[in-house]
């Protein structure tokens, strides 16, 4: 137990706050966007700056207290918070700069989608990143981020272009692909093993600022129809184009017919980043297929289609998720995820196959550790409730699910879907053994003590 008076002088040294269980805002800084985790923290040293990052890292080493890392708050697994140790928090770090000769944007971590979406789309540019606007762009990136803009520009982390990063020893290094370029190479997927980054730059490109956009929605009785269509749809889209499909009861949405609310549908959401000229033709055979009891695809902001999910991945629920990547989407594979959204017993639940491919494979399986580049397909079967006594219901239906698409999998998984009990087997998976094995020489020479835990760990060998 640390004494009072070091933690007071702890305290006086931050250019932030530092809340303690006693406090009278404890309990709303100790909640994240997943209801499943309840974390108490003996500290939360909420940073002002890279100072404060340097300090608490100093601090929590020198006193062997358990340190955890929050940016977003939005990891499934809640890594963010730690029982009696300290959490450094770097949600009120939210600077964010676009140069617009060099086409590049500086963000520091506590930077969410929709504020890096704000800043550069009022200038028609975009960061290839996710598709809920409370996400965190910092566990967004070092577990390597996919989105809408993938298929085109590729993951996230492979348009980071440098990152300014405290170590475990409390050092500030520069990494980008001149220097420290080993640090680098596990920034882009590696999770937050290796260090706190304190700002990111990123490649940005011109995007929008309308594109084609939205999502078609069918009653579940003509699933078999939708997935068959999505299959043949996905299989053959252009690389601008990207493709969801969604399975899951109507919510109460104004744009949804009111007979429709809490019935089983089927959904292709879309979204096509090119001319909207090319973007119509393009999701025209989707417009044309069946008839929907919604049909919301239409040239629109790409910021105003990026909160397109927000409302289905509210925060303060309670999340479990299951994923795999997929290699294809086949009819039997359909026809499965068919049988388990038959049993989704929560409106908030949902069977989700995120259109991967296209600009993926234009990078090596080892130009960084988020790689799986040969996925067509990711699986995220994504169980959400209200009520806690729902939860041993909610996770078995998840895994259940999971478990029976294995026999589709690559073998694969993305690391920001892991929850918290999945295992080192299951981290090895998400970046493959020679990938792995390099982490473990970069742990050992950044984190040999494996401060940095409180991830999807890959633990030093030394």
């Amino acid at each position: 137990m640390i004494d009072e008076g070091t933690v007071e002088k702890f305290k006086a040294s931050l250019g932030g706050e530092l809340i303690q269980p006693n406090d009278a805002g404890y309990d709303d800084a100790r909640k994240v966007w997943n209801a499943m985790i309840d974390k108490r923290p003996a500290l939360i040293a909420r940073c002002s700056g890279t100072a404060d990052v340097i300090t608490a890292v100093n601090f929590a080493r020198e006193h062997d207290l358990l340190l955890s890392v929050r940016g977003g708050g939005h990891n499934i697994a809640g890594s963010a918070l730690c029982d009696d140790g300290l959490t450094i928090d770097l949600s009120g770090m939210k600077g964010l700069h676009v140069d617009l000769r060099t086409r590049t944007v500086r963000a520091q971590p506590g930077c969410r989608l929709g504020d890096l979406d704000r800043e550069t789309q009022i200038f028609g540019l975009a960061v290839p990143a996710g598709i809920v606007t409370d996400t965190g762009i910092a566990g967004l990136t070092l577990g390597g981020g996919f989105g809408y803009l993938t298929r085109r520009y590729g993951y996230t982390c492979d348009n980071l272009l440098s990152a300014d990063v405290v170590t475990a020893d409390g050092s500030f290094l520069k990494a980008s692909e001149k220097e420290n370029s080993d640090l680098f190479w596990g920034l882009r997927g590696g999770g937050g093993n290796f260090g706190i980054v304190t700002s990111f730059e990123y490649q940005a490109y011109p995007v929008g600022p309308q594109v084609t956009a939205g999502m078609v929605i069918h009653p579940m009785a003509k699933a078999r129809e939708v997935v068959g269509f999505f299959r043949e749809f996905s299989a053959t889209a252009p690389e601008e184009l990207c493709c969801v499909l969604i399975l899951r009861m109507a919510p109460p949405a104004p744009f949804l017919p009111e007979e429709v609310h809490g019935k089983p549908i089927v959904a292709i959401a879309v979204c096509h980043s090119g001319s909207i000229e090319d973007g119509e033709r393009a999701v025209r055979p989707l417009k044309e297929f069946g008839n929907p009891v919604a049909d919301i695809i239409t040239p629109k902001p790409f910021a105003v289609h990026q909160t397109l999910f927000d409302v289905a991945m509210a925060p303060g629920r309670h999340y479990y998720w299951k994923s795999h990547y997929l290699p294809e989407f086949s009819g039997a594979a359909g026809n499965l995820l068919m049988g388990h959204a038959a049993k989704i017993s929560s409106p908030h639940s949902s069977i989700l196959v995120f259109q991967l491919g296209g600009a993926l494979a234009r990078f090596g399986e080892t130009d960084t550790p988020a790689g799986n580049r040969d996925a067509a397909y990711v699986l995220n079967v994504a169980a959400s409730w209200e009520d806690p006594t729902h939860t041993d219901e909610q996770i078995a239906w998840a895994r259940g699910c999971w478990s029976d698409m294995q026999q589709f999998s690559t073998g694969g998984v993305n690391v920001n879907f892991l929850t918290g009990e999945e295992g080192d087997e299951r981290v090895r998976a998400a970046y493959g053994a020679a990938n792995y094995e390099r982490l473990v020489e970069l742990k050992n020479k950044y984190d040999p003590q494996n401060v940095f835990r409180l991830n999807q760990n890959i633990p030093p060998s030394v």
